[in-house]
């Protein structure tokens, strides 16, 4: 018999730059830089391992293309790996990504298979030793089980709404979840109660603040970018950032930017959207909107497929009057935390993680309806003003909470917990 080419099933390394904390202390201050360094004394050398599904599109990819080079700056020797995966294999975990939100989910037997075959042949694929291994999201969860222990210590890292899961996915995916040292959610409400008793560890993710996505820019520079892309820039702009994926309720969106048009003639609308190699229903949703948006030169949906990257995302919410997250579930939202630190009011769907990042009077408003959507939007429109306010607090709270050198302490406390 043939030997099975394993490099099809082989975990992909990530190139990622260096990073300095030096360059962090403008933001958060020197203590807190030398507060990272003293809990990264006692782990250094140690490898650890991020394992995610895509290496673009999504939050986690865009946290670990930060986070890793950041652990390396403590001396830490982190690595980016991802996931291999054929479109059958992506089918069946975009299913239970979605059914751990709380869609419905005919798991079939052909499906169990897919999956548990392709995570065997990837844990065999995996030889290097790692001191420490974290798995993000339902993709690689069963590579602990299926890879064995080998004196590393596993962290499986959830960033999805698991607040009311659909109970198949949940019973297929628990026995692998079980396995871990540790599970680490972005809220208290998102644990099953099936893992209690388990070692849970609760922590929201950051935004990079020096990444070009978040970094800052000449507003001259982001208005000749927002220009470039079509928009005129002498009228009002709203503007989601976010997967095309239901979830993100973008129907909804355009809805609402109808009935806003209504009352604030000449406003436009963005849509930008990163497709991602793991998430197939993307395509189906991006051609969905096309369709709704057919005809109308004040929609502009724009993709990454079309030059649409960080930098462009960055001057998007920052010459944006309204951002919108109108998300229906959400593990947290990078997004939301991202407009507020260029100080860009949002409107967001009051779920998951959005509310965290914007309390009561800060950053925006919470919306539950389309009708109340529409309210709060042309409210920021019509106020300036209150509009600057908000977004003036939102970027000081996420200045405070939401950076992701608050989240690499809180990942250095959690290692040296299990170390």
């Amino acid at each position: 018999m043939a030997a099975r080419d394993s490099s099809r099933h082989t975990l992909q390394p990530v190139d990622v730059g260096p990073k300095s904390l030096v360059a962090y202390e403008g933001v958060i201050g020197g203590e807190r830089v030398d507060e990272l360094r003293e809990l990264a004394r006692p782990l250094r050398g140690a490898r650890v391992a991020h394992i995610n599904a895509t290496l673009y599109g999504g939050g986690v990819s865009e946290l670990l293309r930060s986070l890793v080079p950041l652990y390396r700056a403590v001396d830490v020797e982190a690595e980016w790996l991802v996931l291999p995966g054929s479109a059958a294999f992506f089918d069946v975990t975009k299913g239970l990504h979605n059914a751990l939100q709380g869609a419905g989910l005919a798991l079939t037997d052909e499906a169990k298979q897919t999956y548990l075959e392709h995570s065997k042949a990837v844990a065999e694929a995996l030889e290097r030793d790692f001191d420490f291994i974290f798995v993000h999201d339902p993709q690689p969860a069963a590579l602990r089980s299926m890879h064995g222990r080998n004196n590393a210590r596993w962290v499986w890292r959830c960033h999805i709404d698991t607040s009311e899961p659909n109970p198949e996915a949940l019973a297929f995916l628990l026995p692998f979840l079980e396995e871990y040292d540790a599970l680490v959610f972005t809220l208290d409400q998102f644990v099953p109660p099936q893992l209690a008793g388990r070692n849970i560890v609760v922590i929201p993710p950051g935004i990079d603040p020096l990444s070009p996505k978040n970094m800052s820019v000449p507003m001259d520079l982001s208005r000749q970018i927002v220009a470039w892309s079509g928009v005129e820039l002498d009228r009002h702009l709203i503007t989601q950032v976010s997967r095309f994926d239901p979830w993100k309720d973008p129907m909804g969106v355009i809805d609402v930017y109808r009935r806003v048009r209504d009352e604030m003639p000449g406003t436009q609308l963005a849509l930008l959207g990163q497709m991602a190699l793991d998430d197939p229903e993307g395509w189906t949703m991006y051609h969905d909107i096309q369709a709704e948006t057919h005809g109308d030169p004040d929609i502009h949906v724009l993709t990454n497929f079309i030059g649409i990257g960080n930098m462009e995302v960055n001057a998007f919410q920052c010459c944006s009057s309204v951002m919108l997250q109108k998300s229906l579930r959400e593990g947290f939202g990078l997004v939301v935390s991202e407009a507020l630190w260029k100080g860009t009011p949002v409107v967001a769907g009051k779920a998951g993680g959005i509310p965290m990042q914007m309390p009561k009077g800060v950053g925006g408003y919470l919306i539950e309806s389309n009708n109340e959507c529409v309210e709060r939007t042309v409210q920021l429109l019509r106020d300036p003003r209150l509009a600057q306010d908000m977004g003036a607090a939102g970027r000081a709270h996420v200045k405070e909470h939401f950076l992701i050198t608050r989240l690499l302490r809180d990942e250095l406390r959690l290692l040296a917990s299990l170390h």
